[in-house]
């Protein structure tokens, strides 16, 4: 498959009377996005806000950040199986609003929801400091299951994020970037020389709010399989999780895998990126070894010589991780693991829920149990009392005047598995 992405810059968003994108600037009728969005039953009220790089503003509790796309050349569109049809995508052309992002907040869907601070310390630690936020606030009827509430906010901001997409269907893009995966065989023998490598992507799939979605379908309910990886960046995948903010990957980090990203900037030239395996991360012991079987399985059918395994969430999914690790290793196959830390405040805890002396090329993301007290800001977009209640939170982490004490677990990205941060660790 060949996509290339069309990156439309954008340096400023705002509201007005039509919603295109000229000279970089991105409008917005807001009117007519909520009205877009407006419909559901389950939903009682819509608003929509700003927030721009350096402003004392504070989102929280955010559920979800989606980067804006729209599909002009190729098959299917934008999130199939949610709000396009289920058609394959990966391959065409597709436009991004590079720079902008629909982040979704409103009453607390679970406790695992997190924080992104446009400025002052807090904003180091989130990517979604930097780009120019929509913010969709979705209030649930009263008394809404929160798997309902959960689903009604995930389509939300799919909805948000395709109807300021197709702004950008007609705008003559910044910069392309074209990647391409060839098919199995024909890849083989063309770069026949070279290692052979593969991404093993593990998707937080545990259910009670812990879900990931491949064309739609939630992905605890699928075995391990391949995909391209053009696949991936053209909206296969999409979050419906409300696990630990700082190392949840939301939509926008799957638009913009980092692993996949990089892996093909040295593709054809210091080995032969084969392909992407996305497996789930399951609750009990036989689903585990299942999938971990399974993953191996079809890394051994690729012949791999080598495979990067990347994390989503801790501790249980720890044990995946490295059942994914020993399986690959036992067949000859290297592997490097991404995934974060939970060593607690001090750092002198262990680290991970397991290990295996297989696992002997780690890359971490950061201690997600390091505190961070957070300014009060000007301007709140959600609700500030859900800083006592969020995963790194805790009883009085809202201070009186505004200001917040919360492990950083609780910044959106922060510790991200995909390496989407700044933060890692040092060796003695």
């Amino acid at each position: 498959m060949r996509l290339e992405l069309g990156k439309i810059y954008i340096k400023d968003v705002q509201f007005g009377d039509k919603t295109e994108v000229k000279n970089g600037i991105l409008t917005i009728n807001k009117e007519e996005l909520i009205e877009k969005l407006s419909g559901d039953a389950r939903i009682a009220s819509i608003d929509v806000d700003l927030a721009k790089p350096g402003e004392e503003v504070r989102i929280i509790p955010v559920k979800d950040v989606i980067e804006p796309r729209v599909k002009v050349e190729g098959n299917g569109g934008v999130f199939p199986g949610f709000v396009s049809k289920v058609e394959t995508v990966g391959s065409g052309r597709t436009h991004v609003l590079k720079g902008a992002a629909v982040v979704t907040t409103g009453k607390i869907v679970g406790f695992q929801e997190g924080i992104i601070d446009m400025s002052g310390p807090g904003a180091d630690y989130t990517p979604f400091s930097k780009t120019y936020n929509i913010v969709v606030k979705a209030e649930p009827v009263d008394n809404l299951p929160q798997h309902e509430h959960e689903a009604a906010l995930r389509l939300i901001g799919l909805k948000a994020a395709q109807y300021i997409g197709e702004a950008g269907r007609n705008v003559e893009p910044d910069e392309i970037e074209t990647y391409e995966a060839l098919p199995f065989f024909e890849g083989a023998e063309k770069y026949k020389d070279l290692p052979r490598v593969a991404y093993i992507y593990m998707l937080q799939s545990q259910g009670l709010l812990h879900d990931t979605y491949v064309y739609g379908v939630d992905a605890k309910q699928i075995l391990p399989t391949l995909i391209y990886p053009t696949e991936v960046f053209d909206g296969a995948i999409v979050s419906g999780n409300c696990v630990s903010a700082c190392d949840k990957n939301t939509t926008y980090h799957h638009q913009n895998n980092p692993v996949i990203e990089d892996l093909y900037k040295y593709h054809g030239k210091e080995y032969n990126f084969v392909g992407v395996i996305i497996t789930n991360e399951n609750v009990t012991l036989a689903d585990k070894e299942r999938s971990s079987n399974y993953t191996a399985k079809l890394a051994s059918m690729l012949n791999l010589d080598a495979a990067i395994i990347s994390e989503e969430g801790f501790g249980n999914p720890d044990a995946d991780l490295i059942m994914n690790c020993k399986k690959l290793e036992a067949q000859g196959i290297k592997t490097v693991l991404i995934t974060d830390e939970y060593a607690g405040r001090d750092g002198a805890s262990q680290s991970l829920a397991d290990a295996d002396p297989s696992a002997t090329a780690v890359v971490t993301a950061g201690n997600a149990n390091e505190t961070i007290t957070l300014p009060p800001m000007k301007k709140i977009i959600g609700h500030i009392e859900a800083a006592d209640v969020i995963a790194g939170g805790f009883a009085g982490s809202l201070a009186e005047d505004g200001s917040i004490t919360v492990e950083i677990q609780a910044i959106t990205g922060a510790t991200n598995e995909l390496g989407f941060s700044k933060l890692s660790a040092q060796g003695f």
